[in-house]
């Protein structure tokens, strides 16, 4: 890809990558999946964002000190999310702009993100919505299109921040009790409501009824966004009761 103008004005240069495409099905996109590098630099990030034998882009990196780099024009395709759905839809990378933002994430120990950077990224992510209006409940983390096999941005991503800033959809966290709620090995009727209830926020799941390791990893991603407190991949009363407020107050746009 040839140099192209940049969509947002917040951004410090345009490093053009070779993996995108044509978006299928969508005349626009209506997602925004913010992702964790998950390599030692941001650097290093950007080179294998750009490196067409990694068949990997995003349409935006976000560097520590919030310098902000355009990667994918947002009219075409990154290929950022991989496998992956929400509410239904397998093909993300066709309905989504995808941030990236520069964190050496879980291997690394979590490291906090800077405060530069997640004022560059609540200030991309505005900027982006001013000009394609979405839902907030459908700005989300990768590990929330894909439980199974991401785990970013995680659980210090500061959610709550950028809702107080008008991007995404938050509740405060119901209170952490010692009621223990559903777990591994589980199964019967109340797993199954519990299952169609992530299911209609937008998580890949299907109401089986029974608590499986697929269901685990699914309550480990809400967790990471919604209750980040406690992530142990166990549907305890404050995960339920925090899934059950975040459907009440679902937006609707």
């Amino acid at each position: 890809m040839t140099d192209f103008k940049p969509d947002s004005h917040l951004v410090a240069r345009v490093a053009p990558s070779p993996n995108h495409g044509a978006r299928v099905g969508h005349g626009r996109p209506d997602m925004l999946v913010l992702h964790y590098t998950g390599m030692a630099s941001a650097q290093a990030a950007l080179e294998r964002l750009c490196a067409r034998e990694s068949e990997v882009s995003s349409h935006y990196l976000a560097f520590e000190d919030g310098t902000i780099f355009q990667l994918v024009a947002e009219a075409r395709r990154a290929s950022h999310a991989g496998v992956s759905s929400w509410e239904g839809d397998t093909d993300i990378n066709s309905r989504s702009i995808g941030i990236e933002i520069a964190n050496p994430g879980h291997d690394a120990g979590c490291p906090d993100f800077p405060e530069a950077q997640i004022a560059a990224v609540i200030a991309l992510c505005r900027d982006i919505l001013a000009r394609r209006p979405m839902r907030p409940d459908r700005v989300v983390g990768h590990s929330d299109v894909a439980p199974r096999r991401k785990n970013d941005p995680g659980e210090k991503f500061p959610w709550r921040r950028l809702h107080a800033a008008g991007v995404g959809h938050w509740i405060e966290p119901v209170p952490i009790s010692d009621d223990r709620g559903f777990a591994l090995g589980d199964h019967g009727p109340a797993v199954a409501e519990f299952q169609g209830a992530l299911a209609r926020y937008g998580y890949g799941i299907a109401a089986s009824g029974t608590f499986d390791a697929a269901m685990g990893d699914v309550v480990v991603a809400f967790q990471r966004h919604f209750r980040p407190a406690r992530v142990d991949g166990i549907a305890d009363h404050s995960t339920i009761a925090t899934l059950a407020r975040l459907l009440a107050a679902r937006p609707i746009i």
